[in-house]
């Protein structure tokens, strides 16, 4: 009797188009999901992974589980050697399990006209190419269903009036006549505008059915616009960065979803920790002074109005601040009182570089996430 052969996926013709996190997690809900699971895996493939070879390896696995009386089902070799045959659902879990082996699709090699020059940038994309390659995106995420819950979708059965997309933008963004796209046209306002309502109107559909009547063709449905967004971010910040545009879409706090100024990485995850781990009395004023600090139209006004903020949790936790730091913690509040922050009495200092406003918003969130630490510590103990 020959040995069991264990059968594992080979990823190596598989690339990612999407987030691995979320490839992972839109894939865990359809292995949950009943009914038509694996219409809704090949559409999670589709999008997700480059090219069809994945979905066409799905769809040579056999779609049902072997007997319980028999779990291994035979393969007759010339050795007499008894294989496992891994199904769909085998192999879409462990798809979804190895998510983060997956390879991202990297974009081709330069051509022949990029390594030649004729006229094109070579280092990299310019603002004007950023707007062609936006409305680029917006048409994929069209294409795919994603903007079918706030524009309609055409259905020859269905003769119902469909609402006007131009419409739906102008009333968020007060400008009419923006769809269908025409980038060439747009200044950087309307171009940034875009991007923040698109960011909204994106709904991801985990459904599609093929309406063959007439050539009719995709419907899309069960819409959910947290992996959208999720995506949309994604596909955006990255096109921002390649055109050395210093803004991106905001991934959580007050300011979701709007345009905030580039951070490095240190200080993306102080923002991050002081969101997420502060006492629910103080998450929304550390909420609203990072919105106030770091937004694309922020000003050295927004930018005081950010401190006060920070100023007024820390003046609440001076009691706690002192305890650590002695009578050091003086330091801390003297800034504020000395310099045109807080109080603006006619003695305080108010010519100064901006950069002071940054440094000094940093030191104060930074302390903020320190007490916040100190709190929970406290009441852990």
């Amino acid at each position: 009797m020959g040995d069991d052969v264990a059968v594992s996926l080979d990823l190596s013709n598989y690339e990612l188009l999407w987030p691995a996190s979320l490839f992972m997690s839109e894939g865990e809900r359809v292995l949950r999901s009943t009914g038509s699971w694996q219409d809704r895996a090949k559409w999670l493939m589709t999008e997700a992974l480059a090219g069809t070879t994945a979905v066409a390896d799905f769809e040579d696995l056999p779609n049902h589980t072997a007997p319980a009386s028999d779990p291994w089902a035979t393969t007759a070799t010339g050795w007499g050697t008894k294989r496992a045959l891994m199904d769909q659902h085998d192999w879409f879990t462990e798809l979804i399990g190895r998510a983060s082996e997956l390879r991202h699709a990297a974009a081709p090699r330069p051509y022949w006209p990029q390594r030649r020059g004729n006229g094109l940038a070579s280092d990299g994309i310019t603002a004007r190419d950023a707007r062609r390659d936006f409305a680029r995106i917006i048409g994929e995420f069209a294409d795919n269903g994603y903007l079918v819950e706030v524009f309609g979708e055409e259905c020859v059965d269905d003769h119902s009036e469909l609402p006007d997309a131009s419409e739906v933008i102008d009333r968020r963004l007060g400008i009419p006549y923006l769809w269908p796209l025409t980038p060439e046209t747009w200044d950087e306002d309307t171009f940034y505008g875009l991007i923040e309502v698109f960011h909204d109107l994106v709904s991801r559909p985990r459904m599609r059915r093929f309406h063959s009547y007439s050539g009719c063709g995709w419907h899309h449905s069960e819409f959910h616009n947290g992996p959208a967004r999720v995506l949309y971010r994604w596909k955006v910040n990255q096109l921002l960065r390649e055109a050395g545009i210093e803004y991106e879409l905001a991934a959580e706090g007050e300011d979701l979803g709007r345009l905030v100024a580039v951070t490095d990485d240190a200080r993306s995850q102080l923002v991050h920790r002081a969101l997420n781990d502060s006492p629910p009395d103080t998450t929304a004023g550390v909420r609203h002074a990072i919105a106030l600090f770091r937004g694309r139209d922020t000003s050295a006004e927004s930018k005081r109005s950010a401190i006060f903020n920070l100023a007024r949790i820390l003046e609440e936790r001076r009691a706690l601040i002192k305890e650590h730091l002695g009578k050091d913690e003086g330091a801390l509040f003297e800034i504020a009182n000395r310099f045109d922050l807080r109080h603006r009495r006619a003695d305080q200092r108010g010519e100064y570089d901006e950069a002071f406003l940054d440094w000094i918003f940093w030191w104060y969130l930074a302390t903020v996430e320190l007490t916040n630490r100190l709190i929970a510590a406290r009441t852990a103990g």
